[in-house]
């Protein structure tokens, strides 16, 4: 579409100081709250745990918890997870625009911003707009309605990418604690993805965090504080090829206590290597 382009090339707007939050046109002093109380079923440290994005689903696997696309899951899918008594994590991208999803058209043009480093069909979306929001708890009512148990929300480190719409640490830190308390609200609980940055500030808000290649960035013990609170770290390190993925284990099992580490490929199909709890 045109106006990718063009937005990409616009650049967004003005950043906000440190310590504000945009808020239609202007930048206002961030005054966070108290964390949203959480009923979810916890996930504790050491779980073990499947992550499949893509191709047929293979339900399987003896594990604590699936991690399942939001929009590829159905009643079937659910009740075998549920049958085994398993939970159920439902993943979807929290930070950006994806033209395949079947709401994709409820994003405006305006909110849609620059492309994700790797991933040229997505966008980065401005999480400061109220109307984004109010996709992501459309997709939070539909995790519920759905029967998942907690949710995996993507893409929710903008602020360090070129985004196109100037998002600070301090607008992440918003739009992350808004994430958490309006998935407790529901009754779900939520991961945080990878945001090793603002673990610190975030782990009271936050039930369990998806880490990935924590080995491979050398970042394992910033997910301290949440092994701490004995919340499952659930992270995941990547092959290439299918037939290093033991090596890779052997490499990386047991170097930092309390994580529930697996080996996939990068389309994070069925395959599954995990260390052992």
């Amino acid at each position: 579409m045109l106006w990718w382009v063009v937005l990409a090339g616009c650049g967004g707007g003005d950043r906000c100081d440190d310590g504000e939050v945009r808020k239609g046109e202007r930048c206002v002093p961030y005054q966070p709250g108290e964390p949203e109380p959480s009923d979810a079923v916890p996930i504790a440290t050491g779980a073990t745990w499947q992550w499949q994005l893509t191709g047929q689903h293979d339900l399987s696997w003896d594990v604590d918890v699936y991690d399942l696309d939001l929009f590829r899951i159905d009643e079937q899918d659910v009740a075998t997870v549920h049958d085994d008594g398993r939970l159920l994590l439902c993943y979807f991208s929290a930070g950006s625009y994806e033209p395949w999803r079947p709401d994709a058209d409820a994003f405006p043009e305006e909110v849609v911003g620059k492309g994700l480093d790797g991933w040229p069909d997505e966008r980065w979306v401005d999480h400061t707009d109220s109307r984004v929001r109010q996709i992501m708890t459309d997709r939070m009512d539909l995790a519920v309605q759905l029967g998942c148990d907690g949710i995996e929300p993507d893409n929710v480190t903008a602020y360090q990418e070129n985004n196109g719409f100037g998002l600070s640490a301090t607008e992440q830190l918003d739009y992350n604690r808004f994430l958490a308390d309006e998935a407790h609200v529901r009754g779900l609980g939520i991961a945080l993805k990878n945001d090793v940055e603002q673990v610190k500030a975030l782990v009271d808000w936050f039930d369990y965090a998806v880490n990935e290649e924590c080995y491979a960035y050398e970042e394992c013990q910033r997910e301290r504080s949440f092994v701490d609170a004995d919340k499952a770290v659930l992270n995941a390190e990547y092959v290439d090829r299918w037939k290093d993925a033991e090596a890779l284990a052997d490499e990386v099992c047991g170097g930092e206590p309390g994580l529930s580490t697996i080996i996939k490929t990068w389309d994070l199909g069925p395959e599954l290597v995990a260390c052992p709890p």
